[in-house]
């Protein structure tokens, strides 16, 4: 492929030929067969409230990560899943890039491989780059950034640069047997009920579908070797015909498919069965939601029954106060603790939630079998 290289931006000579296929089935299946069982966490620096105080330079503390990284490690833990922002990326794609490459180093010395997500419809719609405020008290993820805000999404100038960001970063890390997987967008159709649902555009669904198939087109672009994925995350996906209007394009385009799930054992199972009739690799990327029944000791041997990698949604309390429950939007827990942490695996010094927990997360890996292709009904 001839490709030519200018200072922060990559061109390709012909758009044709840089046009990567989706994998197919029985490429994804192969692909996945010479993976471990997947276990791990989504991730940010628990000494900061979202990704830009995760990413920028002033913010960015390696010795932090390379410490919470190593408590995972001793879990037996491979994948971490880590969340970008486009506001990074037009700042400072020199600086992001170099801090990627830490953070990647830092993975492959635990013996760990990356997850990146490059958009977020979840949090915030009006992300501000730059320093950020003190989270709310008692309140669970207050200041969380979606990537892009509504300004970036409903702005049609500003179209271009997010395509860009998407297949320029890809570019970068397009061979890097570091990232495991490139997940192009985290709960895309997400309208934040409940939290910032109130200052969210009324047209953003329309915003997304019209952006997310074109998310798909730029990754490919350029030329990843690794497989691209956008997690469901609601809906009924036991059926083709039922899946809504951006499952319908996240299940399509995906070569491997991804879904979150923070219900009980049950719920659980029975998605884990709608998708691996898809016939492709199956991966949840965030369970664990302890007061809805969704935890380490019934999510695990589940996801290791049907060769289903695992994630739990966070890792380190901290500063985003994950371990808080959703209703903490409603009534903060200001004078009070939850009865039982939310998410979170482990205390800010290292010392874990609950010792019975970690101890079965171990032992489950330990004994993990390798993964098994999927078999289209």
């Amino acid at each position: 492929m001839n490709r030519l290289f200018l200072p922060g931006l990559i061109l390709f000579a012909s758009a044709a030929l840089a046009q990567s296929h989706q994998w197919t089935p029985s490429e994804a299946n192969e692909w996945y067969a010479r993976q471990p069982w997947l276990v791990g966490s989504n991730y940010i620096q628990s000494n900061t409230v979202n990704q830009f105080e995760m990413w920028q330079q002033q913010y960015f503390d390696a010795d932090r990560v390379d410490m919470e990284f190593k408590w995972a490690e001793d879990l037996g833990m491979n994948t971490m899943r880590v969340f970008l922002h486009d506001l990074l990326w037009k700042s400072d794609s020199g600086g992001l890039k170099r801090r990627m490459d830490k953070l990647l180093r830092l993975a492959d010395e635990h013996k760990m491989r990356v997850i990146f997500v490059l958009f977020d419809s979840s949090g915030n719609p009006f992300p501000e780059a730059g320093a950020q405020r003190n989270p709310k008290p008692g309140v669970r993820d207050s200041l969380w950034a979606q990537s892009p805000g509504a300004r970036g999404l409903t702005d049609e100038k500003q179209t271009e640069r997010l395509l860009s960001y998407v297949k320029e970063v890809i570019a970068a890390f397009s061979i890097d047997k570091r990232i495991l997987a490139w997940d192009l967008w985290n709960e895309p159709d997400n309208l934040n009920p409940g939290t910032f649902g109130a200052s969210e555009p009324v047209n953003k669904n329309e915003k997304v579908l019209a952006l997310l198939p074109k998310l798909f087109d730029y990754a490919r672009a350029a030329l990843p070797t690794q497989p691209i994925t956008s997690g469901v995350w609601k809906g009924d996906w036991s059926s083709a015909d039922k899946l809504g209007a951006a499952e319908k394009i996240q299940i399509e385009r995906s070569d491997i498919i991804s879904f979150q799930n923070y219900q009980g054992p049950q719920e659980f199972e029975k998605r884990v069965k709608w998708l691996q009739a898809y016939g492709r690799p199956v991966l949840c990327t965030g369970f664990m939601a302890r007061s809805e029944g969704s935890t380490i000791e019934a999510i695990l041997p589940i996801a290791q029954k049907y060769s289903v990698a695992a994630l739990t949604a966070s890792l380190v309390s901290g500063k985003r106060q994950l371990f808080l429950p959703w209703d903490s939007w409603q009534t903060p827990y200001i004078d009070r603790q939850p009865a039982v942490w939310f998410q979170d695996i482990f205390r800010s010094n290292g010392t874990p939630y609950r010792q019975e927990e970690v101890d079965f997360m171990r032992e489950a890996i330990r004994n993990s079998p390798k993964p098994a292709v999927s078999k289209k009904k």
